[in-house]
């Protein structure tokens, strides 16, 4: 796996024509989020909430893969917000975005600023571990 030191080396190293788009969705996240700590994790764009570490400091991720960019979300984001998302493909903690189509930047933004109200509020269960633990509100 590539490894990179920064999103700016990450976005760098993808195909020409996939970099405004991946600058498109850094920017989306940054923008609602201009606290988040940013690093590359998995090798991947990683966030994190205003540098924590660890399963509760885990904001997002968004990589480039062969067909799409994936945009991930510690669930149970997707989950409720799947009215919106029919027109992508998605999985409980992702959202793929075709590369031939346009970002939707309003859509992200709308994620991850439900991710950080669920982050600010300590919802119980809106982390992965917690839900591990059994500690989810749906427990």
């Amino acid at each position: 796996m590539q490894t990179w030191k920064s999103v700016d080396e990450y976005v760098a190293a993808a195909p020409k024509e996939v970099q405004p788009k991946l600058r498109e969705i850094r920017a989306a996240i940054r923008d609602v989020a201009p606290d988040a700590g940013e690093s590359i994790s998995y090798g991947m764009a990683f966030y994190n909430y205003k540098g924590e570490s660890g399963f509760k400091g885990r904001f997002c991720y968004f990589g480039l893969q062969k067909a799409h960019i994936g945009l991930y979300i510690p669930p149970p984001i997707m989950e409720e917000h799947k009215a919106e998302l029919t027109a992508y493909k998605t999985t409980k903690s992702a959202l793929q975005l075709p590369l031939d189509k346009p970002i939707p930047i309003s859509l992200i933004k709308k994620l991850i600023r439900d991710r950080m109200r669920r982050h600010e509020a300590g919802e119980p269960g809106s982390h992965a571990r917690d839900r591990k633990l059994g500690q989810s509100k749906n427990k």
